[in-house]
């Protein structure tokens, strides 16, 4: 009978330390976890940041007339998947003319063109949509020229 009287809180606290422990450890898991989680958003966010990261040139003569780029999207709409390219410009001069958008793979073939007529005040900046034929998509390495 003694020796029931002292198994039983004894019993009692191995439980308690062993509830409290699995707590313990279970709290610690779960911020750990999180932790890698926003780390591995933050890490794949990046990564698609620069997967599509695009040579993008602008002619000779447009640098020369006072245009320059800011940040460049590519986006689509609900029938279409990565077909508009949408060019912040900056205007150091008056322009107004026709520009040509190619686009070319990371083997050098052209797969998509467009021109458009472009107007811009001296100090004005705005972005530009260029879209493309729906049955283009922008390719994440392509290297775009606009003259």
């Amino acid at each position: 009978m003694k020796y029931l009287i002292l198994f039983i809180p004894f019993f009692t606290l191995s439980c308690n330390w062993a509830k409290e422990k699995a707590k313990n450890t279970v709290n610690k898991t779960g911020e750990i976890v999180a932790e890698t989680g926003s780390e591995f958003v933050d890490g794949v966010s990046k990564g698609v940041h620069k997967t599509f990261q695009n040579d993008i040139t602008l002619s000779e003569k447009l640098i020369e007339k006072g245009l320059k780029k800011g940040k460049v999207e590519i986006i689509g709409t609900d029938s279409s998947s990565n077909n508009i390219l949408s060019i912040y410009l900056i205007f150091d001069a008056t322009l107004e003319q026709p520009l040509t958008v190619k686009l070319f793979s990371n083997t050098d073939e052209e797969y998509g063109r467009i021109t458009q007529l472009v107007n811009g005040q001296q100090g004005e900046a705005k972005y530009v949509d260029f879209v493309f034929d729906k049955r283009i998509s922008i390719d994440s390495k392509s290297k775009i020229i606009i003259e």
